[in-house]
Parts: structure tokens; C-alpha cells; sequence
């Protein structure tokens, strides 16, 4: 078959409007990038987690924490508690975020825990802690840690950190609507690169809180140097 000049324009303009309509659909059905099929990513950036400004800490997060470290089994005897006064916390990115939410309340939890740490939150002495604590000041937690990582205990600006092992990082609590559930987040640095950090899920026993059993929402979500 011979191709004429009339025959061969045809075609080019059928080539040419099979790829417009294909450039047209593709984006309805091209998945996020990074995002598997059918998961939704609560997080897409955790650098913008702790972002200054965000006010006083919630006062109900302090009854949780007090209350996981009611009976001292969260901390050993030669480990003093050492809070930093600003809240900070880190979601680890296994794939696009470590939290693996698979029911609607645990996607609640997820996406009310990330809401609620976009911001730096202060911590107050509020927290009712039986074996006492230390509330560190930014300045004075970054000094420890780097008294920590350099071994020091006994110059000047280090001998007055020389009782603790770990600046311990606390997040602000993600609570669910019905204020029984709750992710928390911990964060332990003995200096540098040298630590340990998770979230973990807690719900309400009573009138006081306690570490819910371990799932694959949070399995993901600890984490050591």
C-alpha cells in the first residue's frame, strides 16, 4: 500500500491526538510519589515537626507522663530524670512515615499526634513524679548533652550535669475524641549520635494511664543510635 502525503498526515494527526488524551489521563491515576497504592502518608515532611511558637504544653499531657513514670520502672536507679523544657519529637520514616494506621482510630491518633507537634510546646514543673526530675532549659539541655558526649564531669560548665545519663525529650501527646487513647513520644540523648526515641500508643486505665500492648501501628517507631 502505497502512502500517500493526504494518508500519511491522517495518521499523524490520530498519533498525535491518542497522545493528548493520554497526557490528560494519566494524572487521575498516577499515585503519589513515595506513597504506595491505596495508604494515605500522615506525614510528608517531619522537618516540619517542632516548629517554634506553639505556647504552654497541654496540661493533660502531664498526667500522662507523670503517670508512666509513676512506679520509676521507666528509668534505672543511676538515671535521674532530666525533662528539656521545649517539647520536641521525631517520627522515623519507614517508607512514608513509621506510624502504620490501619483503623479509623488509630488513623485519628496519628494525624491528632502530628497536628499537635507541628509546634514546640513549654514544659512547666506540672509533672507529679514520686522520685523527682530536672526541667532543663534548651541552653542548659544542649550543655548536657555535649557534657555528655565528651565524657565530661567534672569541668566548670559540666559538673553541674554530672548525675545524668540521658536528656530525656518529651512530645505532646496526640489524644483521640473520646480522651482515652493517646500516642506519646520519648526521645533519650546521652550526646551526639548516641540515644534511643520512640512513639508508642497509651490509653486510659481507671483514673490513670498506662502503655497500651505493642502492634504494627507502632512497631516501626522506636529507635536507638
Amino acid at each position: 500500500m502505497r502512502l500517500t502525503p493526504r494518508l500519511g498526515l491522517r495518521l499523524v494527526l490520530v498519533v498525535i491526538a491518542i497522545a493528548i488524551i493520554c497526557m490528560r489521563l494519566a494524572p487521575r491515576f498516577r499515585p503519589a510519589r513515595g506513597v504506595p497504592v491505596g495508604t494515605t502518608s500522615h506525614i510528608t515532611d517531619a522537618s516540619a515537626l517542632n516548629q517554634p511558637g506553639g505556647g504552654p504544653a497541654p496540661a493533660e499531657a502531664y498526667a500522662v507522663y507523670s503517670a508512666l513514670y509513676q512506679d520509676g520502672s521507666q528509668t534505672a536507679a543511676n538515671d535521674p530524670l532530666a525533662f528539656a523544657s521545649t517539647s520536641q519529637t521525631d517520627i522515623p520514616q519507614v517508607g512514608a512515615s513509621c506510624l502504620k494506621p490501619s483503623t479509623p482510630g488509630e488513623r485519628e491518633l496519628a494525624e491528632a499526634f502530628t497536628a499537635a507537634n507541628q509546634q514546640s510546646h513549654e514544659w512547666e514543673q506540672k509533672f507529679t513524679i514520686p522520685q523527682g526530675y530536672r526541667l532543663l532549659s534548651i541552653a542548659d539541655a544542649d550543655q548536657a548533652k555535649a557534657c555528655l558526649q565528651a565524657h565530661d564531669q567534672t569541668s566548670a560548665q559540666c559538673a553541674a550535669y554530672k548525675q545524668i545519663r540521658h536528656v530525656r525529650f518529651l512530645g505532646v501527646l496526640g489524644l483521640d475524641r473520646t480522651q482515652t487513647h493517646a500516642l506519646v513520644s520519648v526521645i533519650k540523648s546521652c550526646g551526639g549520635f548516641c540515644g534511643s526515641g520512640g512513639i508508642f500508643e497509651v490509653e486510659k486505665s481507671g483514673t490513670t494511664w498506662q502503655r497500651s500492648p505493642s502492634t504494627d501501628f507502632t512497631r516501626d517507631c522506636s529507635w536507638a543510635y
